[in-house]
């Protein structure tokens, strides 16, 4: 259904600094927590006294401790101690490798002797002054590939987003789909054409005229286990498209990390790096906003779609030329899987 062998977004470092937070990744129940100011910990969210979710405890001094009778779980996943009572025999419980880096919570959730942090794919726009960030998550209850297939085919902004992002030239331009090693590419490059609402408030918010035609390109690249990030951008026409210089152009990238919860639902961290005017706070503010009301116009639409595959899952479903980003995406993931079950060693992701 999902590799395990390999990083996944758990969470964002916000989540984690107050209490504890149990969250569930690839069916596996478990509890974050933050041991000290730079280390983060995750045990399985299961106390071996009685059965309670450690989540539900609290930290002290770099030990979780559950909020039913007071045991201590150690980082390691081996008790620590209880008030009153003889402990150390128990028998661990499982732990995760965890990682912190530009700005997410990266759990492991397969096999810990695989675990490698240098496999976490890099983010060039982090904590970079040519870049400004901002996301956020939202939880959806469909197959995570579902995802996959919608943002590896973007003929459906104009249908779903039809008043921010979305125009009739999306359907118009044929898009081409290429596989190099595991990373699958869609493009789209539209030319000549008038930008959409949200595209006309950034170039303005780019001191950049709105009300001309411009060249816009869509390129969408998939990266296992289910990590995709889009080039997304405007320039005006005339000056190169996607290559033309910054002070013709608007370009950012579309964040997109999948991360399955159970088949059939999944945590969706979302957002945008953009690089133009990123010191302006209101205007990532603005962006933000604009773009979380877009995710969620997706939201209805997936679910939906879940529900009915549910209901009929002996139904077929067509495959069209439209399809190709999300088809290879699955095969993929598919190859992956199955290398992973014959022991293969994961690979390096790429952003």
């Amino acid at each position: 259904m999902f590799p395990k062998n390999t990083w996944y977004v758990a969470c964002t470092p916000d989540e984690i600094d107050v209490k504890p937070l149990g969250r569930t990744i690839c069916n596996e129940r478990i509890a974050f927590y933050r041991v000290a100011a730079n280390e983060v910990a995750a045990v399985e969210d299961f106390c071996p006294h009685r059965g309670a979710p450690l989540s539900l405890g609290y930290v002290s001094e770099g030990k979780l401790v559950c909020g039913y009778h007071g045991l201590e779980m150690g980082c390691n996943g081996k008790t620590v101690a209880m008030p009153g009572q003889r402990v150390g025999g128990f028998p661990a419980i499982k732990s995760y490798p965890v990682q912190e880096r530009y700005g997410f919570i990266w759990v492991w959730p397969g096999d810990a002797a695989l675990a490698d942090p240098a496999l976490i794919p890099h983010m060039a726009w982090y904590d970079n002054p040519e870049w400004a960030y901002g996301g956020g998550l939202y939880h959806v209850k469909a197959d995570y590939r579902l995802m996959v297939d919608n943002l590896m085919d973007l003929t459906h902004e104009t249908y779903v987003h039809s008043t921010s992002i979305g125009q009739k030239e999306i359907d118009e331009t044929p898009c081409k789909t290429v596989v190099e090693g595991d990373t699958v590419i869609t493009s789209r490059y539209m030319e000549n054409i008038m930008a959409p609402p949200f595209w006309k408030m950034a170039l303005r918010a780019n001191h950049l005229a709105d009300d001309v035609p411009v060249d816009r390109w869509q390129i969408c690249r998939f990266t296992p286990p289910s990590h995709v990030m889009i080039e997304v951008g405007v320039a005006h026409a005339g000056h190169g498209g996607y290559n033309a210089p910054k002070e013709h152009k608007v370009y950012s990238v579309v964040v997109d990390f999948i991360t399955p919860e159970t088949d059939t639902s999944m945590h969706y961290f979302w957002g945008m790096a953009r690089q133009f005017n990123p010191q302006d706070k209101a205007l990532t503010a603005q962006i933000r906003e604009g773009q979380g009301k877009i995710f969620a116009e997706d939201l209805e639409m997936l679910e939906r779609q879940q529900a009915n595959l549910l209901t009929w899952p002996q139904r077929g479903l067509l495959k069209l030329n439209i399809d190709a980003g999300g088809v290879q995406s699955r095969r993929v993931i598919d190859r992956v899987i199955a290398a992973e079950r014959e022991g293969a060693a994961p690979a390096a992701q790429t952003p």
